[in-house]
């Protein structure tokens, strides 16, 4: 899958988290973070460290039951992670 793709994967199903389609929503999510993951073999130590921590943010959010911020986080730092990454070599 193409950083665009998973970006746009990511924002889509933050609209679920924020449309209260929390069931939906994090199964969706189950995929890009697997889809992620993948990608993220290939990348520098630093993003693969990001990743990690953006990772374990993004389950605090849903243990907590904390839609809103798992739905931020999908929309803007997953993205911005992504871009990075492609930023520092290809995707």
């Amino acid at each position: 899958m193409t950083e665009s793709s998973l970006i746009a994967e990511a924002r889509q199903c933050s609209v679920l988290f924020r449309l209260g389609r929390d069931v939906e929503a994090a199964l969706h999510m189950v995929q890009i973070c697997s889809d992620v993951q993948s990608a993220m073999g290939q990348e520098t130590v630093e993003v693969q460290s990001r990743w990690t921590a953006l990772l374990t943010d993004m389950q605090a959010c849903q243990e907590a039951q904390d839609w809103l911020a798992l739905a931020d986080y999908l929309d803007y730092e997953l993205p911005q992670l992504l871009e990075a990454a492609t930023a520092g070599q290809g995707f």
